[in-house]
């Protein structure tokens, strides 16, 4: 009997997917019945899912084995007590590498001193010369998928990597701290830090005005993943005292960044469209793919939200 999956995410999510995903699940073996809606809820076996597409309402679903999730983020799901059944989120090959070069790109850019001279076109001869890379601290904070592949690239870069998170992680040549006392010592010792936490009441402000003072003075801080990471005030005042040399920040509070938001125009800011990565439709259908597959075998899901920490 064909397994009933539901595609429950925006219209427009539906005509990138419905091919692609429709033959990944061919690939694993699987036959599926792939649709945006079915006449009757209780025979769909799997919902993939977004927060902005028309699901809202699981009970439905009575005969559910798992929510599959398009987005990295889970926060604004978790909260949802109608999925009673497996949630998992989305961990791809695409998204990690889209990651990884973004953070990449905007780590050198500060590192090498690139806005100097690519906003310094005056005439003026400017002789900065950056350190080493071995010479340059960058802190992660989160040390999931992402963030583990990021620290793992920039070691290989041979930059000197700190991460931290709120459970003991152990990865090769990386100094790994977690606790409160950890979260200091990172920010502390880091010229550059990579915001890469999930978005979650214990991680709401992880950069506060205290949080912000122990940083070196001049550091930049890069986010690429959550806004409420930060104290929009705090930081605005850090950057204006000098403390922070520059943010840049492709995540916020409110998006799309209202256009009379004060760090558009704050010129030690760099603002991007939450563009950071992006699910790539290729590699994210191989991903739900592999978990229906799992789940007609009776295999454990891959990549499952603990509720209780809300990711």
């Amino acid at each position: 009997m064909a397994v009933n999956v539901l595609f429950a995410a925006h219209e427009d999510r539906w005509r990138e997917y419905r091919d692609v995903l429709a033959d990944a699940i061919k690939a694993v073996g699987v036959d599926a019945v792939l649709q945006t809606e079915f006449d009757d809820p209780s025979v769909v076996d799997y919902v993939v899912f977004a927060p902005n597409g028309p699901a809202v309402d699981f009970s439905p679903f009575t005969r559910l084995k798992a929510v599959l999730s398009l987005w990295a983020g889970v926060e604004g799901i978790v909260s949802n007590t109608t999925i009673q059944v497996p949630l998992a989120r989305m961990v791809d090959a695409g998204l990690t590498a889209g990651m990884v070069e973004w953070v990449t790109g905007h780590i050198l850019r500060h590192h090498l001193g690139m806005d100097l001279h690519i906003n310094g076109q005056d005439g003026v001869w400017r002789d900065y010369v950056p350190p080493l890379a071995q010479d340059r601290c960058v802190g992660i904070l989160g040390l999931g998928a992402l963030g583990q592949a990021c620290a793992t690239t920039l070691h290989g870069l041979g930059f000197n990597v700190c991460g931290w998170s709120r459970r003991a992680k152990s990865i090769p040549g990386i100094i790994c701290e977690s606790g409160q006392d950890g979260l200091k010592t990172v920010l502390q010792s880091s010229e550059i830090i990579v915001l890469l936490l999930p978005d979650t009441p214990d991680t709401e402000n992880t950069l506060n005005a205290v949080r912000l003072s122990w940083m070196p003075n001049g550091a930049v801080i890069i986010n690429p993943g959550r806004g409420p990471l930060i104290d929009d005030d705090a930081l605005l005042a850090a950057l204006d005292s000098g403390h922070i040399g520059h943010a840049t920040l492709d995540v916020f509070r409110q998006e799309p960044l209202p256009p009379d938001h004060p760090y558009w125009a704050h010129p030690k800011v760099t603002v991007t469209p939450h563009i950071a990565s992006e699910t790539r439709p290729k590699t994210a259908s191989e991903v739900i793919a592999e978990n229906i597959r799992r789940g007609e075998a009776g295999e454990p899901f891959l990549h499952l939200v603990d509720r209780d920490a809300g990711y």
